[in-house]
């Protein structure tokens, strides 16, 4: 344990570093450039959180380069992050602990991302009561956004909340730290750009669409709701027109930050529902994962009426069917279904509390999959099944009749039909 002592002419003390270390901990994370683990930096913690705590609190800590990694995106593109050393995840998390409250106050209601206290579902909430009062929405994507943050006007707005010159110092370092790519090549920054996957990143993120985006709306449209997480926008409006003047105007304001709206994702959509009626008009746009259309509901006493409304999204299945192919559980047969089931509950466990707070219907087709796999797993391991899948599926039928509380989905009434 570290205890608290400050004897620097930085105020940054030991349990800073020691609540910091426990933050980084339990986010987990993977190794920077000097491929140091948790597990490993824990062997020699109280050393490296000294080292941490010495060189924040006399002002000589530099950042080291910053793992750069490529994660695939839906289309086959990929997307960039940057991963930190577990060293340098601590360090961030000291500052972004240290200025993150003075800022939480500034920032507006619309704003959903890595803040607390607020997550996603309450981003897609929020739409979904908006899209039923306004008949206009506007889904902005904001191009490659991490990677053009202006560093110029970042600080500036930082200067606004922050007066402090050591915290300032330790942001510009941030900022200007150089990229190790997979080539091993290093990359210095150019004025723009904040790691995606840095620690501090996404506060810095939040001001810079603070000033850029939040604040610009409620002076020059009040009336005008929107939905922010990080760089993800939906705006709402009454009109056509009104959303065809604030699309244009807002896409000024971005590049006048140095941003630009995405050409092809961008796009104005009508929130089509009964009494809604236009035509010609694109009618779906996804946000967080979900697909926002014209949705048939059914009433209890009989008739349906058109509501717009949000389900789990096509390329959000793609994803998870894509999780469970890659586990390719159907042929490890030297495993029990016990043991599949251990490695699958966490995962099914979120997505259910995720997407099935939404809609649990939506998760019928992943699940349906999911059954599939197991019976190819069955087939496999089981001689007995070789020639005769309707054997498998009954075995499996009673497998869940038996032992409903096996997979997280069986407990919930998903079982195999």
């Amino acid at each position: 344990m570290i205890f608290n002592e400050q004897t620097k002419s930085i105020p940054i003390t030991k349990m800073m570093v020691w609540e910091a270390y426990k933050k980084v901990k339990s986010n987990r994370g993977g190794a920077g450039v000097d491929q140091q683990t948790l597990e490993e930096f824990d062997q020699d913690r109280s050393k490296l959180l000294y080292k941490i705590w010495n060189r924040l609190a006399s002002g000589s800590y530099f950042p080291p380069e910053v793992k750069r990694v490529f994660i695939p995106k839906q289309g086959g593109k990929m997307r960039p992050l940057g991963i930190p050393t577990i060293c340098d995840r601590i360090a961030q998390q000291v500052i972004k602990t240290f200025i993150e409250p003075r800022l939480e106050s500034e920032f507006l209601d619309v704003s959903y991302g890595y803040r607390p206290g607020k997550n996603a579902l309450d981003a897609v909430n929020e739409v979904r009561r908006y899209v039923r009062k306004f008949s206009w929405a506007i889904d902005l994507d904001i191009q490659a956004f991490f990677d053009n943050v202006d560093h110029e006007l970042l600080m500036k707005a930082i200067k606004c909340h922050v007066s402090e010159n050591w915290v300032l110092l330790y942001i510009q370092r941030w900022l200007k730290a150089p990229v190790r790519l997979p080539d091993g090549k290093i990359q210095m920054t150019t004025g723009k750009g904040t790691p995606q996957g840095g620690v501090i990143s996404p506060l810095l993120a939040n001001l810079f669409m603070h000033y850029c985006v939040d604040k610009w709306l409620q002076k020059y449209y009040p009336t005008v709701k929107m939905v922010r997480y990080a760089d993800d926008l939906i705006l709402h409006c009454k009109t056509y027109g009104e959303a065809l003047q604030v699309l244009a105007n807002i896409k000024q304001r971005l590049v006048d930050c140095g941003l630009m709206a995405h050409p092809e994702k961008t796009k104005v959509v009508y929130c089509k529902k009964s009494g809604r009626n236009l035509k010609g008009f694109s009618v779906q746009f996804d946000f967080l994962g979900f697909s926002f259309r014209p949705i048939q509901m059914h009433l209890k006493r009989g008739g349906s009426f058109l509501q717009f409304d949000c389900i789990m999204s096509r390329k959000s299945k793609v994803r998870i069917t894509g999780v469970l192919r890659e586990l390719q559980f159907h042929n490890k047969t030297q495993r029990t279904i016990q043991d599949i089931a251990e490695v699958l509950n966490p995962k099914i466990r979120g997505w259910l509390n995720y997407y099935g707070k939404i809609n649990r219907r939506c998760l019928r087709p992943v699940f349906y999959y999911l059954h599939h796999r197991l019976l190819k797993w069955a087939l496999n391991k089981y001689k007995r099944f070789k020639r005769s899948k309707v054997k498998a599926v009954r075995w499996l039928r009673r497998i869940c009749k038996s032992f409903p509380n096996l997979f997280y989905h069986w407990t919930l009434g998903y079982q195999l039909t």
